[in-house]
């Protein structure tokens, strides 16, 4: 079991190739028992982004604050607080913080995958 703030959970810079201004908080990982999904909040400072990238695992999004830009298989959808985004695996996908003030989400993904 496990309680506590989110803004409690140590936050780290994200350090991948082709990210910028990005950082994460694990809320919910396999450090904590959970056998099956971890939970992260990405917090994105204005003009942020994710990399470019793709994998094989699906993202499950719930956007808490800010406005976004997913970009998905080359296309641009904007985003802002309450959307949910879904991303299949193995598709090219980014998010950018297109607003002024920080973007925060939560992403669910498979704890295997991590």
């Amino acid at each position: 079991m496990k309680i506590v703030k989110s803004v409690d959970v140590r936050k780290s810079p994200v350090e991948m190739e082709g990210a910028k201004d990005v950082e994460i908080r694990w809320l919910i990982s396999g450090d904590d028992g959970a056998a099956n999904f971890a939970m992260r909040m990405f917090e994105l400072q204005p003009g942020g982004h994710t990399p470019l990238h793709r994998h094989g695992q699906e993202h499950e999004v719930f956007v808490l604050e800010g406005k976004g830009v997913l970009v998905f298989e080359g296309a641009e959808h904007e985003f802002g607080p309450e959307h949910v985004i879904f991303v299949p695996p193995d598709t090219e996908h980014r998010f950018r913080n297109c607003g002024d003030s920080v973007l925060r989400f939560l992403c669910i993904v498979p704890i295997s995958e991590g």
